[in-house]
């Protein structure tokens, strides 16, 4: 397997919290850290007004990355945390759920990259690690 793909479909949520540009910017700022993911870029929040009022974030992290696109008016927000490396998904859940505060949450979590040659890239990462320690 590759590793983890979790998405969340959030219904209801605070409208304030979906139009503010600062606290989805610090959501995807802080959420990589919490979940022990390696930021890669500082994230990339930029507001949009069609079809509908709302804010598009995303971050790149080491592993992948994690996307949030937020919708006002419908009081809706879309995420997407992907991953090569596994992840507390309930910590993610009750993370973005405290910071949006949706009365309703469609969660789903499944595995991605079903026949990725993990044996190789650990034999590879293994091999790496026996020559840097055989280095003077």
């Amino acid at each position: 397997m590759f590793g983890p793909h979790l998405t969340l479909d959030l219904y209801e949520c605070n409208k304030e919290k979906l139009a503010d540009a600062e606290l989805i910017f610090e959501l995807l700022d802080k959420l990589p850290t919490a979940l022990n993911l390696t930021k890669l870029t500082q994230p990339f929040v930029d507001r949009y007004s069609s079809p509908t009022p709302g804010i598009s974030g995303f971050i790149l992290i080491g592993e992948s990355h994690i996307s949030i696109h937020t919708f006002v008016e419908e009081r809706f927000a879309s995420v997407d945390i992907f991953s090569c490396k596994n992840f507390d998904a309930k910590k993610a859940i009750d993370y973005v759920t405290r910071a949006l505060e949706p009365r309703k949450v469609e969660k789903r979590l499944f595995m991605r990259g079903k026949h990725y040659p993990a044996d190789i890239r650990k034999a590879i990462q293994l091999a790496l690690k026996q020559r840097e320690k055989s280095l003077p």
